[in-house]
């Protein structure tokens, strides 16, 4: 921790809580830089907090030959800090609306849950059962897939459709947080394509959510990923948990094209490619070798069969491979800002264009497992 900075950073913090300093920056259109300020200041000062608390509450990450590559006990209340950073982003900016408010308040019962699952080692099967429960929640609100129209029968398929997309997401995120500064950085990314377009999209609301989630993910990134040294805390699986809840939540809330029906669909498919194509790809080669056999092996499975981890055999260096896959998210997001304006036939190009990426993507995965093995 850089002191000097952690000192000029709280008199920053303290100067933007004055009421009159919030005031100038709304009533001069650059909200959405105090919003970035507030959520960015806060999660960087309050890292060094989750981290102290962690090493005297013992909630910490220690080293196995399973799925972890760390080398050290490492604390895991990271996103703690980017989770709180991002609701004092939102409180003192007023931000929250009644689907919000779902959305946090399940959030908030997934990383209590964390906390529980670090002490006492919860079941897949309960875990599981809590991201449902926390699904149910923000349903019930409103936060559903809209991919069939209200006044027809398939409508219903919008419940399950919605459950497997933000359990889906949520997961996907969580394994992705096996390298320093990946989900942290991939959360960036994500948010940055979904804020940009949104405001494209005339929905402020929502950028501003998404330029708060930056902020936090930002602030906590340089304990995450240091170029010289490991990771000194880790988000945590409640940490990586909230950012995909919250994440696949923002990209139904949202309406991606003003023209386009399909657009609206395809383009958030784009944005989170990544975290889709690796829960695929490892179901379905886990499944072809026999690793899993049924439901309850595929939930429990843990494994380092992940893309970071076949591509870090390929460029045998763990910042390279982080920096190479926030490549592939920035390629895959800047053509779902393309599809944007695109008429039917730019929209088939630019699918196919990502198609094709993603089997490019895929013949560099077993070039690196067959490295791996």
């Amino acid at each position: 921790m850089n002191k000097g900075l952690f000192g000029t950073f709280t008199i920053v913090l303290l100067f933007l809580l004055i009421p009159k300093i919030r005031f100038f920056f709304n009533s001069t259109g650059i909200r959405w830089i105090y919003i970035l300020l507030v959520s960015l200041i806060s999660s960087y000062l309050l890292t060094p907090i989750a981290s102290s608390i962690s090493y005297k509450k013992n909630f910490l990450d220690i080293p196995n030959e399973t799925r972890k590559i760390h080398s050290q006990a490492t604390p895991l209340l990271g996103g703690f800090a980017v989770y709180l950073a991002f609701l004092a982003s939102l409180s003192l900016n007023n931000i929250f609306s009644p689907d919000l408010v779902a959305i946090i308040s399940s959030v908030t019962l997934i990383m209590l849950s964390g906390l529980f699952d670090i002490k006492y080692h919860l079941p897949a099967s309960v875990r599981l059962f809590i991201q449902l429960l926390a699904v149910a929640i923000v349903i019930y609100a409103g936060v559903i897939l809209k991919l069939f129209p209200k006044d027809s029968f398939l409508w219903y398929f919008n419940i399950p459709l919605t459950i497997l997309w933000i359990v889906g997401i949520t997961n996907s995120m969580n394994f992705f947080d096996g390298m320093d500064g990946l989900a942290a950085g991939l959360s960036i990314i994500i948010s940055a394509f979904l804020g940009f377009l949104a405001f494209q999209n005339s929905q402020p609301f929502l950028g501003w959510v998404a330029i708060a989630m930056i902020g936090g993910c930002l602030g906590f990134l340089p304990y995450n990923f240091r170029l010289r040294e490991d990771a000194s805390i880790f988000l945590g699986d409640s940490g990586s948990n909230f950012l995909g809840f919250t994440l696949a939540c923002m990209a139904i809330q949202g309406d991606w094209s003003e023209n386009s029906t399909i657009v609206s669909i395809v383009a958030p498919l784009f944005i989170f490619s990544i975290l889709i194509y690796d829960m695929i790809y490892i179901t379905v080669e886990r499944i072809i070798s026999g690793k899993v056999t049924n439901f309850k092996e595929w939930i429990e499975y843990v494994g380092k069969d992940h893309l970071h981890h076949r591509m870090n055999a390929l460029l045998t260096d763990r910042r390279k491979t982080v920096l190479f896959i926030y490549l592939i998210n920035i390629a895959m997001g800047c053509s779902a800002l393309a599809l944007r304006n695109a008429d039917n036939f730019d929209l088939i190009i630019l699918v196919f264009q990502g198609i094709v990426f993603l089997i490019i993507i895929t013949i560099l995965e077993r070039l690196g497992n067959k490295l791996r093995e």
